[in-house]
């Protein structure tokens, strides 16, 4: 049977999504440590949002010397994608 309801972990992974979001879009590119920081909570929900975000082309992750860091994905007049 199929549920329509979304399960409380789904939902909590969404809200966390909304989270990693709005730190971006208001400090810029960060670091995944950083960003684990800045959101607060679970690192294993923070780093499943990080994961839905980029599936969904709304961030995008880049390898530096010192580990990955997270933007989010600009279109061509600089504005996030939401």
């Amino acid at each position: 049977m199929e549920t329509l309801m979304m399960s409380a972990a789904v939902q909590q992974i969404g809200e966390v999504a909304g989270s990693v979001w709005h730190a971006l879009d208001e400090s810029g590119p960060q670091s995944l440590a950083k960003l684990v920081e800045r959101v607060g909570g679970n690192r294993d929900v923070v780093m499943q949002a990080v994961g839905w975000l980029a599936r969904e082309g709304k961030i995008d992750i880049a390898e530096t010397k010192r580990g990955r860091v997270v933007s989010l994905v600009r279109d061509s007049n600089g504005s996030s994608a939401t």
